[in-house]
């Protein structure tokens, strides 16, 4: 199976939209924008949703589903979230189609306009906070906690695999208080919720912190947000949650009967984490071999591949490759053993190396006369031979090692990535020259904001909230400056 990927270094996106489609992940559909996510690359979207669900579980949070179809009128009610949406929103106007009378084929039927045009969810916050509304009477009905699994569509008109198309799946969690302070401690405990998945389980390193007013979320009174590093040297938007204040509930008329009697409006928040972390997982350790996968979110660990000429052999080592496969599981680790005879070994190699399966066991007739395997790595490629009665113990090590080696890496080029600066032009440098998070004093007006981002492309991707305050000047204009801020181009 020859690989044949575009390398990295000669054109990075090509590279991404081959590497996607080659190792089985996702393709593009027929219908303009929307992807095809196939087996191999849903498998790791289930690993991902299964482990945010058990951490949104362990938070208090519950399940529910709403409607995928959105009042128009809903939508007029917070004016800043429509703003937001207005030019990515798919409507539905009409419920029937037919046969035209002219021969023109099936036509949609004029006489069956909707009453009220529905947009498809691009986000729930509105259709959610009028269903609230029934449910919210007494501070004894608070909070709510809830998240939702679903698909969402914003029209996209330039669209990448996993990064933007128009339709695409995510989690959204919204969640209702009765006061302020309680709002903004989940808004945060999300952010870290995030930061601690793509870090512990991902292996991708991110930045905690605020996005600047004008790259809130649009009905927002503050966005937290993790940001990544792809290895591109651009930012990618890993994650968000916002703290919403009183917005919806005033919009939608959401009081709750305060324990002294009162009425007062709900506090709200929403978060979010999408199929975009596909692309983060891709972007971030994958090589020009392919993909490369942390152990804890690899649809198989192992991949054992057996080498042989005739049936005897298959049968010799298939019993040995079974017996390890049966010792592996018992240990937790997802393992697939290969016997296929319609692929040669060569092939299979090749295969698990795109696909990213973080180590590899061959075993053939030799193997079986000294009592070893061969096993492989995938993250640094590196081979070595165990005696089969250590294999069990070295591979339980190495889930560890991998997962650990990943991390580490990805923290590095973050390191060698990140760029202090003090001078506007110094900045503009280390944009075009090396990329990167650039490290730069901002006087917080959105004018000095929009001329960087126009003159350079770059934006704030976010005030991190585990930095220090320092005094400085702005780097664009000179007015006083209490902290740095994270500068980069971004996905």
């Amino acid at each position: 199976m020859a690989k044949n990927l575009t390398r990295r270094d000669e054109d990075y996106s090509k590279w991404y939209n081959e590497l996607v489609v080659k190792a089985d992940m996702a393709e593009n559909s027929g219908v303009r924008g929307c992807m095809v996510i196939k087996p191999y690359g849903f498998a790791i979207w289930e690993k991902m949703q299964a482990e945010l669900d058990r951490m949104f579980k362990e938070t208090g949070h519950q399940n529910a589903y709403f409607p995928l179809f959105i009042p128009k009128s809903y939508f007029s009610k917070e004016a800043s979230h429509v703003d937001g949406f207005a030019k990515e929103c798919a409507v539905v106007t009409h419920y029937r189609l037919k046969n035209d009378e002219n021969g023109n084929g099936i036509v949609v039927d004029p006489e069956a306009k909707l009453e009220e045009e529905l947009i498809v969810r691009p986000t729930s916050e509105t259709i959610i906070w009028d269903t609230y509304r029934k449910w919210i009477q007494s501070y004894r009905d608070l909070p709510i906690l809830v998240n939702q699994w679903a698909n969402v569509v914003r029209w996209e008109m330039r669209t990448r695999l996993f990064l933007r198309t128009a339709e695409f799946l995510w989690q959204e969690g919204h969640t209702a208080h009765a006061t302020e302070k309680e709002a903004i401690a989940e808004a945060e405990q999300m952010m870290h919720v995030y930061a601690d998945f793509a870090e512990n389980f991902m292996a991708v390193p991110v930045i905690k912190g605020l996005k600047t007013e004008s790259e809130r979320f649009a009905g927002a009174l503050e966005t937290y947000c993790i940001e990544a590093l792809m290895q591109d040297g651009k930012a990618l938007q890993a994650g968000t949650s916002h703290f919403l204040g009183q917005n919806f509930a005033k919009a939608f008329d959401v009081k709750y009967a305060t324990k002294e009697g009162g009425q007062e409006y709900v506090w709200a928040t929403s978060w979010g984490v999408s199929t975009r972390l596909m692309g983060a997982l891709i972007m971030t350790h994958s090589d020009d071999n392919g993909l490369v996968l942390p152990p804890k979110l690899a649809p198989q660990q192992v991949v054992i591949v057996p080498i042989y000429r005739n049936d005897e052999q298959l049968e010799a080592i298939s019993e040995v490759a079974k017996e390890l496969q049966t010792q592996l599981r018992d240990k937790g680790i997802r393992v697939k053993y290969d016997d296929r005879d319609t692929q040669k070994p060569g092939w299979k190699f090749n295969q698990y190396e795109l696909q990213g399966v973080p180590v590899r066991i061959a075993i053939g007739p030799k193997d079986l006369e000294k009592g070893t395997v061969e096993l492989a790595r995938r993250d640094t490629l590196e081979k070595q031979f165990v005696k089969r009665e250590e294999v069990v113990a070295v591979v339980e090590g190495l889930m560890t090692e991998i997962q650990d080696n990943l991390y580490k890496k990805a923290v590095g080029y973050r390191a060698e990535h990140t760029t202090t600066v003090e001078t506007y032009e110094e900045f503009k440098k280390v944009l075009n020259e090396k990329g990167g998070f650039v490290a730069a004093h901002w006087d917080g007006t959105a004018k000095t904001e929009e001329q960087v981002k126009n003159e350079t492309k770059a934006t704030i991707r976010c005030i991190p909230i585990d930095s220090d305050n320092e005094a400085g000047s702005c780097m664009v204009t000179g007015k006083p400056s209490k902290r740095r801020v994270l500068f980069a181009k971004a996905y």
